[in-house]
């Protein structure tokens, strides 16, 4: 009978290419064997594969996987009053909770006292094997899973792969977009989807690198040319002909001075609603035009009461 292999003996540099070899899965499941090799993994942080964490708090799941989406594990988290009989059961210490974890084809269940308590446990524990980038859904479902997870992480100044967030004017959503609202540079794409709420305005204290707004009243005009993204698309928008008038003539003077791409479209903006640049809205199709300083050109491209500006350097 062959011994166990003396992993924890390696050499550090050697133990740190043994770990960044290892898929999500297994790195995951050997840093809850024991905290001797949980802190070892630790160590090696830096080290490791890039992975983003999708939560879904309203399916109970977090799902692991890597940028290219090929390696993945699913760590499902269920409350302890649920029953299972699976001969498989195993205690293991998360977060320095026992916890019951019972393997799955393409992860594991885990056993909580509650789902909150499981959701910030696993995510602690996820944050200090794996470099993270988080990924969230945010409904109006379990706001006590989402209030304090999402809270924590952005105190943690984590990075965001995506945040689609739907803007409602309860109370703890309004709490939870003014913990965030000055942290938005940690946000890759921002999605936000909104209720007709006149008793709610949210004040952007800062802007992600890209964002997608559906059907708002109040992202008006002056929001549009405050913002600081890289991509704008504001979907079923208020704004008309005049608005588009002045956001193009704002671009050349030197404005929006990030923007790559904007995507707009509104039932206001028509072709015999007025001119834009000069022109009407559907001869601006194919348009190519230039800031003043002459830095920057953008290709314009209409289509049924929308339209879609990309902007590139001149070289």
């Amino acid at each position: 009978m062959s011994s166990p292999f003396p992993l924890l003996r390696l050499p550090g540099v050697v133990l740190c290419d043994v770990f960044r070899s290892l898929s999500i899965g297994e790195k995951f499941k050997l840093s809850i064997c024991s905290k001797k090799i949980s802190t070892q993994i630790n160590n090696c942080r830096l080290y490791s594969q890039k992975v983003i964490v999708d939560l879904s708090c309203l399916s109970h799941k977090i799902r692991v996987h890597s940028e290219n989406n090929r390696d993945t594990f699913e760590i499902s988290i269920y409350s302890d009053s649920w029953k299972s009989h699976n001969s498989n059961t195993q205690q293991f210490s998360i977060a320095c909770c026992s916890v019951k974890v019972i393997p799955i084809p393409k992860g594991i269940t885990t056993l909580w006292k509650n789902h909150r308590e499981g959701f910030l446990s696993v995510i602690q524990l996820l944050l200090k094997v794996f470099q993270c980038k988080i990924s969230i859904n945010i409904s109006y479902y379990n706001s006590d899973l989402y209030q304090p997870t999402i809270a924590m992480l952005f105190d943690l100044r984590m990075e965001f792969k995506t945040i689609i967030f739907e803007l409602k004017g309860s109370e703890d959503r309004i709490l939870l977009w003014n913990q965030i609202s000055n942290k938005l540079e940690l946000v890759e794409d921002l999605s936000i989807f909104s209720s007709f709420d006149p008793g709610f305005t949210p004040v952007f204290a800062s802007w992600p690198q890209k964002i997608s707004i559906e059907s708002s009243v109040w992202f008006s005009l002056e929001s549009l040319l405050a913002c600081t993204c890289i991509t704008i698309t504001h979907r079923r928008s208020h704004m008309g002909n005049k608005d588009l008038d002045v956001i193009l003539k704002n671009w050349k003077a030197g404005g929006l001075p990030n923007l790559k791409c904007l995507r707009l479209d509104s039932l206001m903006i028509t072709d015999d609603g007025g001119h834009i640049l000069g022109t009407t809205f559907r001869e601006l199709n194919g348009m190519v035009i230039q800031t003043d300083d002459g830095s920057k050109k953008a290709t314009i491209k209409t289509y049924a009461q929308s339209i879609e500006m990309s902007v590139t350097p001149i070289t």
